[in-house]
């Protein structure tokens, strides 16, 4: 009597589609690194990964898709997030609002120096002013949740009295964010710890007053 035979659980599609999701995500994000975004294609990421080009274009309807997705999946795995609230991501709240924003912006200077998250950010940067539906997801999904994490940090400072009452938030968030953006997409200047501690240096003593 020959052995019953050991049946055989299908194969987990949901798996295989995770796999090759995060293979896609991986050969985005190390082409625009490699090649440039400008000489990046469909074909190239389906090659690197290891998929057909088809099962790229069946998820999304561009590379700029691609690679923001792609992007935006990197930035989610290296956040630091409240224990209380894995759904966010900290700011610092030491009571000590130079620190607190020295920290950050420090922190943001060496994202914006590791080739990895610079190189795709910058082409999305680029081509969300000739795509705007791009652009106005990258703003939506990348820029904006991390200026309303200043936003929160300034109002509970603004509240306590460490800067003067009529402080525009949203304007004092500009202030320490764009020079620092500007200088890491124009290369005016040397992007380091020094320029973010020296810039947090010169907003506070506009936002404090006399």
């Amino acid at each position: 009597m020959s052995e019953k035979a050991t049946p055989t659980a299908p194969p987990d599609a949901s798996r295989r589609s995770d796999r090759s999701r995060r293979a896609i995500y991986e050969a985005a994000l190390a082409l625009v690194s490699e090649t440039g975004y400008a000489k990046l294609t469909i074909e190239a990421i389906a090659a690197r990964a290891g998929v057909g080009k088809q099962t790229i274009y069946r998820w999304w309807p561009s590379k700029g898709d691609v690679v923001l997705e792609a992007f935006l999946d990197l930035a989610q795995r290296s956040a630091v997030t409240p224990e209380d609230d894995p759904g966010a991501a900290a700011f610092p709240d030491s009571g000590d609002l130079a620190a607190d924003l020295k920290l950050v912006l420090q922190a943001t200077v060496d994202e914006l120096n590791e080739p990895a998250y610079a190189d795709p950010a910058r082409a999305l940067s680029a081509e969300g002013i000739l795509n705007p539906q791009l652009g106005a997801r990258f703003l939506e999904h990348v820029i904006a949740p991390g200026l309303r994490l200043y936003g929160t940090r300034l109002t509970a400072a603004r509240e306590r009295g460490e800067i003067r009452p009529d402080t525009d938030v949203a304007i004092a968030t500009d202030l320490l964010v764009a020079p620092l953006t500007y200088r890491w997409l124009m290369g005016t200047g040397p992007l380091d710890h020094d320029y973010a501690g020296a810039l947090v240096d010169h907003v506070l003593t506009g936002l404090r007053g006399a």
